[in-house]
């Protein structure tokens, strides 16, 4: 598989501060990100998700480490032309229409004026925006602001795409269209490098993820090789039964309408809670083997530096 970015022993520090000292951002990031995938970039607020992107579009240089854009230099000509970027708040000309907005920046590319409202077409028809194309950006909502980001980042046609937390301060509807445009994107063949701290979109939507604590890596790989598939505890909803009955088999919850959560940490017991609730004639609701999540995975490494 061919190599979309590589980013080789990184580092990044500011200086802060009346008496300035350098407070070291990045320190020594490793990151390989395959053609035609969707790279997840995760860890908590002020980790250094948004300095690594910076430093791989050129708007801040590194103080070490070696950057490559599609086998480019990343401050080549060649790796500027190929790349799409939405950052995490962008800032939009809100006097301008959505048609508007993106043939200034199709005319900042240079493109072919024959094929400038064939572009805008198509780009407005992936975000869902054709029914907008004449609205003023100032009176776009969150979500909508966030495609016509998504339809700007991708007016050169680029391969890949860097996106920096594009889910947040968004509703569930608004997530859902961000999601599935990136995956419209992967299916169209190009490559998204996602910054992001909500971990259930990316679970939903990435191929591989890289865990950022502190300046640092501290994993990477594909989500089915870093989560365990060891289930972790049985969550059963019953009722009909007593929690004197169930003592010693697992930890029991009230839940809505008289019923009872039962979580069975230990999997040979789970065949004797179905015995007693078979004996007094009780009824099962739902049983749900819970194995880990990549929420479970972040939020142990984190906690662990």
């Amino acid at each position: 598989m061919a190599i979309a970015l590589e980013v080789k022993d990184l580092h990044k520090s500011f200086k802060t501060g009346f008496i300035p000292k350098r407070k070291k951002i990045l320190e020594g990031i490793f990151l390989k990100v395959e053609e035609g995938e969707i790279f997840g970039y995760l860890g908590p607020n002020g980790a250094g998700k948004t300095t690594t992107i910076k430093c791989i579009l050129g708007l801040i240089f590194p103080d070490k480490g070696e950057i490559e854009i599609l086998g480019h230099d990343y401050l080549s000509l060649q790796a500027k032309q190929r790349i799409g970027f939405l950052p995490e708040n962008p800032y939009f000309y809100d006097y301008l229409t959505a048609s508007e907005f993106l043939r200034f920046y199709a005319q900042l590319f240079g493109l072919d004026k024959k094929e400038i409202d064939k572009k805008i077409t198509g780009l407005l028809s992936l975000v869902r925006l054709e029914d907008s194309s004449d609205i003023q950006l100032r009176k776009f909502s969150r979500g909508m602001l966030q495609r016509i980001g998504f339809a700007q980042a991708l007016i050169n046609d680029p391969s890949l795409v860097l996106l920096d937390e594009p889910l947040g301060g968004l509703d569930p509807l608004g997530r859902k269209e961000i999601r599935d445009i990136i995956v419209r994107l992967r299916d169209n063949g190009k490559t998204v490098f996602l910054s992001s701290h909500i971990l259930q979109d990316i679970e939903m939507i990435c191929d591989r993820v890289a865990i950022i604590v502190q300046g640092q890596v501290i994993n990477q790989g594909k989500l089915q090789d870093l989560i365990s598939e060891k289930i972790l505890f049985t969550e059963i909803i019953l009722s009909g039964i007593e929690k004197k009955d169930l003592e010693g088999l697992g930890e029991c919850l009230a839940a809505d309408g008289g019923r009872i959560l039962l979580k069975v940490f230990d999997e040979k017991k789970v065949n004797g809670v179905l015995e007693i609730i078979q004996e007094h004639k009780g009824k099962i609701h739902s049983l749900i083997p819970r194995t880990e999540t990549l929420e479970d995975l972040f939020v142990g490494m984190v906690t662990k530096q």
